[in-house]
């Protein structure tokens, strides 16, 4: 019979993928707060709002679209190399693939709905989108 290796030895994906995510989870914190950082330092000594939002809501929509596709695409594999594995591990990866799939949905529907509150919020008329195509350089 095979002997199984020692863990510090053997490929344990279920440690790998949560050592990725706690590392992934940082960095995209920092990301995000560096952004939004610059935003708001580079719009303050203008003191322009209209400025600072409209340039806010462009980088939220550059950043979801990309943050969105790239989870429906690591779900799909998530739930994928999942099914070739034993079944717990099959369970774990279909919640996974759920949670991040939900995530992109989440992530849409802000994608659709920001520029609208932000326009409903800077015209006061609360009719939402202007009638330029990209909302958010309508501001």
């Amino acid at each position: 019979m095979m002997e199984k290796p020692p863990k510090g030895e053997r490929m344990d994906v279920i440690d790998s993928m949560n050592a990725f995510n706690k590392i992934g989870r940082y960095l995209l914190l920092a990301v995000v707060a560096i952004n939004l950082i610059s935003v708001a330092s580079a719009q303050t000594a203008s003191g322009n709002i209209i400025s600072a939002l409209s340039s806010l809501c462009t980088i939220s929509q550059t950043f979801l679209g990309a943050a969105a596709m790239v989870l429906i695409v690591l779900a799909g594999l998530t739930y994928a190399i999942g099914q070739i594995m034993g079944a717990e591990t099959r369970a774990r990866a279909t919640v996974w693939a759920t949670a991040m799939l939900t995530g992109a949905i989440i992530g849409i529907i802000i994608y659709l709905v920001a520029p609208i509150i932000i326009n409903a919020l800077l015209s006061g008329t609360g009719t939402g989108i202007t009638s330029n195509a990209n909302p958010c350089t309508g501001l």
